[in-house]
Order: C-alpha cells, then sequence, then structure tokens
C-alpha cells in the first residue's frame, strides 16, 4: 500500500530517534551506578548487589520506588534533551505529514505522564538498570534494516541476514517479540555500526516491539497496546499477534509484540476500538458514556442524546444530523413564509390603493358627465323659454329681459355660451319663491364640484372642464406626490382624461390629435426615421442573396406593415433595420434621421418585439411589465409618471383582469395565449421607444385581440412612435388601420411600398384587380406565391412585379433582372438552392465561422450612444434584477425543495455505504462525496441560465446591463451554495462521526459547491441542455479517477494538480488525518505521501477551489457576452 521509499524513510527517522532519546549519552550505566544499595531502608535484599531482584527483602519497597521514580526522570530528561536536536531534522523529512514536530512528537513518545513500561522492563532485566535497557535498543543500522524490510518483504516479519541472524547464527533472540543484550559499548552515532547482540537473549519488554530477524527492540507508542503474546494451543499463534513459536523449540515461549507499521499490517498493536490505552502495557475497556476510537489513549464523553453502551468505538449522533436537518427545513419555511407574507402584503397594499384611486377616478368622471348632462338639458331650457318670451312680450320687454341675461352672465338664445354653476335655480320662480329663506342642502355631486372648483390643487381628477366653465386643475408634479393613492390617482386620472377625449376623436390620426390637443397634453418622443437604399444582404461564403435592391423608409407617426410569403425575407429585412443580422455582407445604405449612424447607437429607444413570446412564466403580467419599465425608463423620470406608462399600457392592452396572473409556462398553465402575446408586446411599449419593430404580434391571436393591439399600437403612434410589424394575413379591418405597406416577395425584392390607401390604385393600374369579397392582402400574397394567376389582359407575371415597382419608382434596376422576365426567377431559385457534397459541406462550414466572427466584432464593438436617454446604472439594474431572481426562487421553492431531498438522500446513502474508515482515514467515503456533491451541483446549477438564455438574449440588446444580471443570478445562487452542504453533511457526517470537525468538512464542501457551480455556469451558458448535462455528469467522475490515479506517469501526475476534485479531495483528507496521532504517525504519513497530500496543503486547496470558482464564472461572463 505504501511507498518503498516513505516508509523505509518514516521507520529508519522515527525510530532512531527513539533509539537515540533512550540512550543519550550512550555510555551503559547500571543501575548500582545510579542509585546504591539500601537507599531504601532496612536489611533483606535490599544492598547494594545489583544483580538481586529488585524488592526482593524487607527493605525492597524503598529501593523500587527509588529506582523507579530515578529512572524515569533520568529517561524522561533524555527524551526531552534529544527532541531539540533532532526536531530540524523532522522538519525537513516530514514537512508533509507533521506540521508542529513538538505537538506529534508529545502525542506519540512523550511518555512522562506514564512511563511504569519503562521501569518495569528495567526491573525485569538481569542486571538491572537503565544501561541494559540501552543495549538492547535497536541502533540507527538495524532500525534501517528493519524499515526496509518492511518495504521489501511487506506483509512477511523476516529481515534480510544481518550479522546476528543468518543462517549460520541464530539465537533466541531473532524470533519475533525477543531480544538479546550485548557486551559491546554500544555506538548510536555510527550509521553503519551494528553490535553482537548475543548475551541474555529473553522476550521482549512489555511496551516495546521486537521484529523477527533482530535481536534489538523498539518502544511501542502511544496508543498502541503491546502486552506478552500468549500461545494459542489451537492454532499455534502468538496473540494478540501472528507469529508462530519456532518449532524445534519447546522452551521458546511467546514474546512482546513483533511489529509496528501502517494500520493494516500492524493493526493488533493498536489500541482496540471500544478500549483506550493510558500507557502501551495497559489497557481498559470504554465505559458507559463514552466512547474510544481505534488507537486511543483516553475515552471521550458521548454527546448528550448519543446512544454509547459500554466498550463503543463511536457514538451514534444521527439524531443531530436530523435535528440540523429539520432546523434548516424550519428556517427555510420560515424565510419562504415570511419573505411571500412581506410580498403579499405589499401587492395586497398597492392593489387596495389602487382600488381606491380606480374608484375615485370614476367618481369624478361620473361627476363630469352628469354636470355636463345637466348643462345640456339647462340649455335646452333656456332657449326654449327665451323663444316663449319673445313671442309674448314686446319688443321692448324682450330688449329689457335681454339685457337681464347679459347682466347675469346667460348667453343668448341659440347660442353656445356657457351657463351658470347652477343653471336650474332661475328655472322655476313659484319654486324659489317658496324656497326663500332655506338653504338648500348641496348634493354629493355639488360638493365634489365645488371642492375641485375651490381647491384645484387637490388630487380628485385633473384639468376637468365642468359645464362651460373652464376649472384648470393641474396635474401634481412628481415630488408633491408621496403616497401610492396619489400616484394612482395621478395615473388613473390621466388615463380617463385619455380615454374621454379619445372618445371625442372620431379617428385617432394626426387631425385628431390637433383637436385633442386643447385637452390632452400629447408628449412627443425623439422621432427616428429609418431609411434604405438599395437594401442588399448577401449569405457570406455562398453567394446567395437574402435580400435585393430594397429601398424606401419608414416614418415616426405611421404604423408598417410588412408582408410578404414565406420565404420572402420579412424577418431579414426587420434585423437588416435593426443591425441584427450576422454572416451576411450588406450593401446600400441605411440612414437614420437622414444621416449614417448606427442603429445601435438609438438601441436605448428602440423596442423589438420577437416572433416567440419570451415572457418570464414565473412572474406575473404586472410584473414583467414594471421589471422592463424600471430597468429602460429614464432614470430621472419621476415614479408617478412611471406608474402612468405601466398602467397606461396595461388598460390599453386589456390586461387589466389578469395582472396579478402569473404568465405560466408549458408545464405549468397561466394566462391564455393570447394575453401572453400581449405581455410580449406591453414589455417593450412600457419603455416607450421611438422605433418599435415588431415581428408577427397578431399571430395566434383571435380578431378582438388583433383588433385591441392594433388599437394600442395606433396610440403610440399618435405619440410619434416609429412602427414597423410582420403581418401574416391580417383581416382587412386590421389592414385598413396601418398607413403604410411594404410588400416583399420571394427572395427579399420589394413589390410595394406605400401607403395602404393607395396599394389597391397601384396593382390596379397595373391590371391585377382584387376580385369583390376578397381580402386585398391575401390576393396579393397569393399572387406572390404563384397560386393565383393575374389575368392574362394585364401582361404582367407575378415575377415581373419587383421589376414593374423599381421602374415605377426610377430605382436602378440589377442588368440580369432586366435582360429577361425570367431572370428573377432564376436569380431567385439560384439563391435558393444548395450545393451537394463536400463543397457545400465546407461552404456551410465557411458560413458559421462569418457568423461566429460577425458575433465576435458585433460585441466587442460598441457604438456611442445618440438616445439621450439615461437608463439606470449597474448598481440600480443589479438591484433590480436581484428582486426579480429573487422572487423567481420563491416561486421555485418546490424545485429547491427537491434538490435538498436528493441531496439528503445522497449524503445519506453514502453515510452508511460508504463509511469513513479508520485505515484510509475515510478516502473512499470522502471520494464518493466530491463526485455525488460536484453532480448534483452542476446538475442544479446547469438551470441558472440555461433555462434563461432567451430572456438573456433579448434584454441585452435592448441595452440592459450584462454585469447587472449575472450577477444578480450568482448572488442568489450563494443561498444554495452555503445550504447545500449543511443538507449533505447533516446525514453524510453523522452517520460517520470522522475524527475531522464538521466545520472543516462543512468549509472543503462549500468551496466545493462553489467551484463546481462556476464551472456548471460556465456548461449551460455555453453548450445546450443535453450537452451540459452529459458533461457534469463526466468530469466530477474523470476528474476524480485522474485526480486519485495510481500510475507511475510524470505527466498524468501534473495533470491531477489541476484536477479540483483533487484539491477537494486532499482537504477532506488532510482535516482529518491532522486528528490522527501517536500510534498513527507512520500510518499518516505513508497514507499521504502515497497519495502525494500535503497537511500544509489545507488553505492552498481551498484558495484553488475558490480561484477555479471566479475564474469559470468570468469564462461564464465572457462566454455569455459573446455568445448573443
Amino acid at each position: 500500500m505504501f511507498s518503498r521509499e516513505h516508509l523505509f524513510l518514516s521507520l529508519r527517522v522515527l525510530l532512531h530517534v527513539l533509539a537515540l532519546s533512550l540512550v543519550w549519552p550512550p555510555a551503559p550505566r547500571v543501575f548500582s551506578q545510579d542509585v546504591g544499595g539500601g537507599d531504601g531502608g532496612g536489611g533483606g535484599g535490599g544492598g547494594g548487589d545489583g544483580d538481586v531482584d529488585v524488592g526482593g527483602g524487607g527493605g525492597g519497597d524503598g529501593v523500587s520506588a527509588g529506582y523507579k521514580g530515578f529512572t524515569t526522570e533520568l529517561i524522561l530528561s533524555r527524551f526531552s534533551n534529544v527532541t531539540p536536536i533532532l526536531k530540524d531534522e523532522l522538519k525537513d523529512s516530514f514537512s508533509y505529514c507533521v506540521i508542529d514536530v513538538d505537538e506529534d512528537w508529545n502525542g506519540a513518545f512523550n511518555f512522562s505522564d506514564n512511563a511504569t513500561f519503562i521501569t518495569n522492563c528495567a526491573k525485569k532485566m538481569k542486571g538491572g538498570g537503565l544501561g541494559m535497557i540501552t543495549q538492547r535498543l535497536c541502533t540507527f543500522k538495524e532500525l534501517s534494516m528493519y524499515g526496509e524490510s518492511l518495504v521489501q518483504v511487506k506483509k512477511s516479519s523476516k529481515l534480510k541476514p544481518n550479522k546476528n541472524c543468518n543462517l549460520s547464527t541464530w539465537n533466541p533472540g531473532c524470533e519475533p517479540g525477543w531480544a538479546c543484550g550485548t557486551t559491546e559499548e554500544v555506538d548510536v552515532k555510527n550509521k553503519t555500526y551494528v553490535p553482537a547482540r548475543t548475551e541474555d537473549c529473553a522476550p521482549c519488554c512489555e511496551g516495546f516491539f521486537c521484529p523477527h530477524g533482530l535481536t534489538c527492540m523498539i518502544p511501542c507508542p502511544k496508543g498502541a497496546y503491546c502486552p506478552l503474546g500468549k500461545l494459542n494451543s489451537t492454532t499455534g499463534i502468538c496473540v494478540p499477534y501472528r507469529y508462530h513459536l519456532p518449532p524445534g523449540k519447546p522452551n521458546h515461549t511467546c514474546g512482546g509484540a513483533d511489529r509496528w507499521a501502517d494500520v493494516l499490517s500492524s493493526k493488533e498493536v493498536f489500541c482496540s476500538g471500544g478500549s483506550y490505552c493510558p500507557s502501551s502495557i495497559q489497557k481498559n475497556p470504554c465505559s458507559s458514556g463514552h466512547y474510544c476510537r481505534l488507537g486511543s489513549t483516553s475515552q471521550e464523553g458521548c454527546f448528550k442524546m448519543a446512544s454509547c453502551n459500554a466498550k463503543s468505538e463511536n457514538q451514534n449522533i444521527t439524531a443531530y444530523g436530523i435535528m440540523l436537518f429539520a432546523a434548516i427545513i424550519v428556517i427555510l419555511i420560515i424565510i419562504y413564509n415570511c419573505t411571500d407574507q412581506v410580498l403579499a402584503t405589499r401587492e395586497k397594499r398597492q392593489a387596495k390603493s389602487r382600488e381606491k384611486a380606480v374608484q375615485s377616478v370614476r367618481e369624478t368622471a361620473q361627476a363630469r358627465e352628469k354636470w355636463k348632462s345637466a348643462k345640456d338639458i339647462a340649455k335646452k331650457h333656456a332657449v326654449g323659454l327665451s323663444t316663449q318670451f319673445s313671442r309674448t312680450f314686446s319688443r321692448r320687454k324682450s330688449t329689457r329681459h335681454s339685457d337681464q341675461l347679459k347682466g347675469t352672465g346667460q348667453a343668448k338664445p341659440g347660442t353656445d355660451g356657457a351657463l351658470p354653476p347652477m343653471p336650474l335655480t332661475a328655472i322655476g320662480a313659484s319654486e324659489a319663491a317658496t324656497s326663500k329663506g332655506k338653504k338648500k342642502e348641496k348634493s354629493n355631486l355639488t360638493q365634489m364640484l365645488h371642492a375641485i372648483e375651490n381647491d384645484p390643487d387637490s388630487n380628485e381628477g385633473f384639468n376637468l372642464e365642468i359645464g362651460d366653465k373652464n376649472i384648470k386643475k393641474n396635474a401634481p408634479k412628481g415630488k408633491q406626490l408621496h403616497t401610492q393613492s396619489q400616484i394612482f390617482k395621478y395615473a388613473y386620472g390621466q388615463i380617463e382624461k385619455e380615454k374621454a377625449l379619445q372618445e371625442q376623436t372620431a379617428n385617432l390620426t394626426f387631425s385628431g390629435v390637433i383637436q385633442m390637443a386643447g385637452g390632452i397634453e400629447i408628449q412627443k418622443r425623439p422621432p427616428i426615421e429609418v431609411a434604405f437604399k438599395d437594401l442588399t444582404l448577401t449569405l457570406k461564403g455562398k453567394n446567395i442573396h437574402l435580400m435585393r435592391c430594397v429601398t424606401g423608409k419608414i416614418s415616426p407617426g405611421r404604423v408598417s406593415a410588412v408582408m410578404g410569403p414565406s420565404g420572402a425575407g420579412k424577418t431579414t429585412f426587420l434585423n437588416a433595420l435593426l443591425g441584427k443580422v450576422r454572416g451576411c455582407t450588406m450593401s446600400g445604405m441605411v440612414l437614420v434621421n437622414g444621416k449614417m449612424e448606427s442603429i445601435n447607437s438609438y438601441k436605448k429607444i428602440i423596442g423589438f418585439v420577437p416572433q416567440d413570446d419570451i415572457v418570464h412564466g414565473n412572474l406575473t403580467v404586472e410584473e414583467n411589465l414594471w421589471f422592463s419599465a424600471r430597468c429602460r425608463l429614464s432614470s430621472n423620470l419621476p415614479q408617478p409618471e412611471k406608474v402612468l406608462v405601466v398602467e397606461r399600457v396595461i388598460e390599453s392592452l386589456g390586461l387589466q383582469a389578469v395582472r396579478d396572473s402569473l404568465v405560466g409556462t408549458v408545464e405549468k398553465r397561466g394566462i391564455s395565449g393570447g394575453q401572453r402575446k400581449r405581455v410580449n408586446v406591453g414589455l417593450e411599449m412600457v419603455m416607450e421607444p421611438s422605433l418599435l419593430i415588431l415581428d408577427e404580434p397578431t399571430s395566434g391571436l383571435d380578431s378582438s385581440s388583433s383588433n385591441l393591439l392594433l388599437r394600442a399600437l395606433r396610440r403610440e403612434a399618435l405619440e410619434g412612435v416609429n412602427i414597423c410589424m410582420v403581418v401574416h394575413q391580417p383581416s382587412y379591418t386590421l389592414f385598413r388601420m396601418f398607413d403604410d405597406l411594404i410588400l416583399l416577395a420571394k427572395g427579399g425584392l420589394t413589390v410595394y411600398h406605400g401607403s395602404v390607401k393607395k396599394v389597391e390604385e397601384y396593382f390596379k393600374s397595373l391590371g391585377i384587380i382584387v376580385p369583390d369579397r376578397v381580402n386585398p392582402p391575401d390576393y396579393f400574397i397569393d399572387i406572390l406565391e404563384g397560386l393565383v394567376k393575374p389575368s392574362t389582359s394585364s401582361g404582367v407575371d407575378y415575377k415581373q412585379l419587383p421589376v414593374r415597382w423599381m421602374l415605377h419608382n426610377g430605382y436602378p434596376v440589377p442588368m440580369d433582372m432586366l435582360q429577361t422576365s425570367e431572370g428573377m426567377a432564376a436569380s431567385t431559385s439560384d439563391s435558393s438552392a444548395h450545393d451537394s457534397g463536400s463543397e457545400g459541406f465546407w461552404q456551410d462550414v465557411k458560413c458559421n465561422v462569418e457568423v461566429k466572427k460577425d458575433n465576435i466584432q458585433h460585441n466587442l464593438l460598441k457604438s456611442s450612444d445618440l438616445s439621450e436617454r439615461i437608463t439606470p446604472g449597474m448598481f440600480l439594474q443589479y438591484r433590480y434584477f436581484l428582486g426579480r431572481v429573487g422572487k423567481q426562487r420563491l416561486r421555485e421553492s418546490r424545485t429547491q425543495a427537491i434538490d435538498f431531498l436528493i441531496l439528503l438522500l445522497a449524503g445519506s446513502c453514502l453515510g452508511v455505504l460508504a463509511k469513513v474508515s479508520e485505515e484510509t482515514f475515510g478516502y473512499h467515503g470522502y471520494m464518493y462525496t466530491v463526485i455525488a456533491v460536484s453532480l448534483l451541483g452542476k446538475i442544479a446549477a446547469l438551470r441558472t441560465f440555461g433555462l434563461d438564455k432567451l430572456h438573456y438574449w433579448r434584454q441585452s440588446s435592448a441595452g440592459m446591463s450584462s454585469l447587472a444580471y449575472f450577477l444578480s443570478k450568482d448572488t442568489v445562487d450563494h443561498f444554495n451554495t452555503v445550504i447545500k452542504p449543511l443538507v449533505y453533511l447533516s446525514m453524510f457526517y453523522f452517520f460517520n462521526n470522522p475524527r475531522s470537525s464538521v466545520t472543516d468538512n462543512y468549509v472543503v464542501l462549500l468551496c466545493l459547491v462553489y467551484c463546481v457551480t462556476g464551472i456548471a455556469y460556465a456548461l449551460s451558458i455555453y453548450l445546450a441542455p443535453g450537452p451540459a448535462q452529459l458533461w457534469s455528469v463526466l468530469l466530477p467522475v474523470v476528474l476524480t479517477l485522474v485526480g486519485n490515479n495510481t500510475i507511475e506517469s510524470h505527466i498524468v501526475e501534473k495533470i491531477s494538480n489541476f484536477c479540483y476534485t483533487k484539491w477537494a479531495l486532499e482537504s477532506f483528507l488532510v482535516a482529518n488525518a491532522q486528528k490522527y496521532s501517536g500510534v498513527w504517525i507512520i500510518t499518516r504519513c505513508a497514507t499521504l505521501q502515497k497519495s502525494h497530500y500535503d497537511l500544509k496543503n489545507w488553505y492552498p486547496n481551498l484558495a484553488m477551489l475558490i480561484t477555479l470558482g471566479v475564474l469559470t464564472r468570468v469564462i461564464a461572463y465572457i462566454i455569455l457576452v459573446f455568445k448573443k
């Protein structure tokens, strides 16, 4: 299992330190030289004779006590003296597995607390004294031989022949568990010296081990149990060890321990689990309420609620894991409920304020209508009364009566003059007489009207015309509106006023705008006129025309429709106007407001509605609209104006009933398809664009919804918005609502571009007459498709229509189109044909390369901003994105719960099946942990960006901050980064209870989840969902195998150093290995050396995981920006 060189070095250095510590200085001494005879007291055998048994006779107790204390003190002093001398050598040789030399030395060989095994050994020596012990200790050369034999012979206990144990000389001390003394002076400094040990062979002392093939002994470290072996008559083995008695030697008995190495090859020396060994000759069973791991020197107390019976090897703390998981669940539920309650309360307050505002505005509007009705009735009565007076009385009385009317300010009969505020008081004289002196109680209507007249600054409606008395009521400024009720009253008051004025105007045209100008102030937007001349698009690498010779313009305040058969290039035309065409060569000119400027310079005031409904399904209708408004409207626009914009769009698109409903997704039903389409359009309307491009906004809508949408768009055109939209087979009613028509033929050629009112006239001039009861746009498209042929009298073929339009307007016509009428058809058919074989394949490759190149150039080139709109900055957009993503995560709580349950299940399975083994420091359990957490973490993180690409591309093309979007997603995902390690460890850790702390395990898992989340970001953005999932599963498995390979290859080793799985596994193993000391020191060093791990790499590994997480996020962001 272990490296030869390392294990040899480990044993040689460690055990040599022990030998030097016991014999320093090397001169052997006997007990009679250290302790005088008879110091302990009376007579008996306690005299100075060193050969007598210590403690014999009456004075033995005193001698034994003096012997014991002096010997222990002397040996321990020599231990402490030799430690500083060898500290540097230990640091150099074991820097990868020993951080604090003093701590590890004391944990293994500091016997100051219990050195009875040394004194016991000295008492048993024939001749007694420390010198007899030092004569039996292995020298440097013997230790080297022992270490080398373990590596070469592995599980065998035999060594190579040496000076004392060979074919010609084999004394009892060569047997396992036995040792011999020497009469020579031992020179421990000589690295090649082996003394002749043949004297006084005896079993190895308890607390020491004597290798097979050597006649010396070595002290056992702390945490080991080295008693004398006992013969098992059945197996013939000296238990608890594995060696047999030598055959043919009936007087030979079992000796002591025979080896100390790694735990797999010498587990019998380790203090067994369920017991603890205060010294290497004493083993006590663990008491109830405590547990003792393998190689323990003391027993550990169990936690409360942990089951620990007598002789327990570990404590069962599964209950704490369940409590931790339950606490996590409770905290998450509290956070979820509290957040949901806060959001719900806020929404209810807004809804309540909105309802009050609507009710107030409606009452004001009703009061206005009632007052107008009263005015009309009063005018009719006044006219009739004046006519009656003129017939009955004389001219003089009539003149006098007329003068009286002038004095009261009443208009002459038949005029449109204004009436007094209460005209009914002048109608009944008898009623006035009976009520004389009595004050008539004012009605609610009268009170409201007088309140408005007396206090024009109140919020009860704005700029109302009551009767013929113009009570001007200016809208409060933004700074004057503080509460939500005031803001909503302002917004709905403006909307009601606009609706009332629209009802007075028959047609929403510029003439209607002039009529409305006296009652409502229309805010004009910066105009954008887009003119294009001889616009031609050619596909790079294939020389295929997608659009050819298109000339015209789209103007502000007009709604233009782009129509044509399938394949006519309608969407391509819109993309060309917006500068979104990639992989094509564009010729001709596109002018913005008559200047050669990039259309991208105005992207902040340009709206584009894609054909697909790209709307967030887990947000409500209002939340979708408000997010677009906040990020894309001017940052200095007052809040009341923003509310007015959003409410106006909701009102105009007919979304009031579903404003608080979730849009829904394919899996979860929400609003209807037509409503979803209108929300898709509303996302662009709320940003108040100057140019609005729509790609088939009416597809999938019924006639009423299409009519509602067109009316809303026409209202936008009244404010000067340039609207251009692709329409597919509109009804005649919708067709007449457009101002201009751009009719394209296949191949991207113009057939007609002009007013809708003149299109039939133009085709009639060509001899193409629309039959009765046939929708004109459908008829024209059928002709361009070739489904309907024009009458033979016209002499016009549908293929000639583009040329006829060019000649009609005096545009230059290409020569190939002039040569023959079939030339256009040939050009079109050639342009749509694809080459076959290898040539077509390489053309496709070349075209794809050109598209990628154009994407990179488009993203690198930054155009100047000419929109004159200052939108919110990155930090403010980050705040908006953060709120939106947070709401989405709250509504995806079920998905989050499933992720947590899967992690919990993985932790439970691995905690039960892949136990953290003491022999391998939990290598396999942690390896499976790295794979499982990496895989599950990546799969879950793929959803962050993988399911949101279309939304991002739409938002970024509109000028929203890509960095704010990315950081907000990553910030919200940090919640999972923090929680998921806890969920996993609540089962895995508490099922195993490894020696490393739960904090160390959590920190490693935290860094690992952060790292793999960044990798998943990059995969999900760069790859499609299917390949991204495959790579997420494949990477952790492959990198774990590479990072923990057993192949002796320099290249593979270098590659493994860059695998994040190796960094994580090394951190787990290092955190656990640090807790193993004493008898485990050789196992720790050998395991770390075999895996090329280092205790000092814990912090660097965590830093590498975090660095890789940051680096992959940077890469993911770059891919996000450049892969639009």
